[in-house]
């Protein structure tokens, strides 16, 4: 049956198109690129000493890669191939190798963050975001995606272009519940983007979707709250830090 629904995608990506139709089951590659200066300058300016030091000894992008394996009822996203060097400092991320598993039947969301030293299963529905769909349109890794704008943690302004012709309503992190694949996310407060660099059609098995669950049990709110309450004397730094473990 597996080779039956590889056949049928490959037939339908067909001469002479750009972009596949109806995928059922596949790999994508996301590339993660942070913008670290402008995440430096949120806590300084051009004047400060400081920062000029930091913006000439740390390059101004930091690229990440990560892989979603799906088909229609689940998703897992992860690490990827190794990008550039990050080296754990206050401009890492505190959640920076996420593991997120989606349960697309169900609705259901399984996600081990390693949040500074302790790490967290996060357990819990789909995340809900209010998406606006919006008339932009752009292609990536040739597929014609739409633009949808929304909102998390009350105020953080997020941007995404998905496909319909991938089936799975999923995409990077804990971001999903669109008509289709998110291959594009932006959130412009955090100076980071999500980009599909490849998309693989292949039969998703079962030992993709594994992952170890070890960790502290929580749900996405229990996890705002204990970080929260953990950075509360961390002054502006806190609030991005909340938004990237919310993530």
């Amino acid at each position: 049956m597996k080779r039956i629904l590889i056949l049928i995608q490959i037939l339908l990506i067909g001469a002479g198109g750009t972009s596949a139709q109806y995928i059922l089951s596949g790999r994508i590659e996301y590339e993660r690129k942070i913008h670290t200066h402008a995440r430096m300058k949120d806590y300084g300016d051009d004047n400060n000493s400081w920062y000029a030091r930091m913006k000439s000894q740390i390059p101004k992008f930091n690229n990440t890669y990560f892989d979603l394996t799906f088909d229609r009822n689940r998703s897992i996203y992860k690490p990827g191939r190794e990008g550039d060097p990050q080296p754990r400092s206050w401009t890492s991320d505190p959640a920076f190798d996420n593991v997120v598993y989606t349960d697309l039947a169900a609705r259901k969301v399984t996600a081990v963050k390693q949040v500074y030293e302790q790490k967290f299963v996060v357990q819990d529905s789909m995340r809900k975001i209010d998406w606006k769909l919006k008339n932009e349109i752009r292609t990536i890794a040739n597929y014609k995606c739409r633009k949808a704008v929304g909102i998390i943690c009350d105020s953080v302004y997020v941007v995404a272009f998905y496909t319909e012709d991938i089936l799975a309503s999923s995409g990077p992190e804990m971001f999903g519940n669109l008509p289709g694949m998110i291959l594009e996310l932006a959130i412009p407060r955090l100076h980071t983007t999500w980009v599909a660099t490849k998309v693989e059609v292949v039969s998703a098995k079962d030992e993709d979707f594994a992952m170890t669950t070890k960790g502290k049990k929580v749900t996405s709110l229990e996890l705002y709250e204990a970080i929260q309450k953990g950075l509360k004397d961390w002054g502006k730094w806190a609030a991005r830090n909340i938004w990237l473990t919310s993530l």
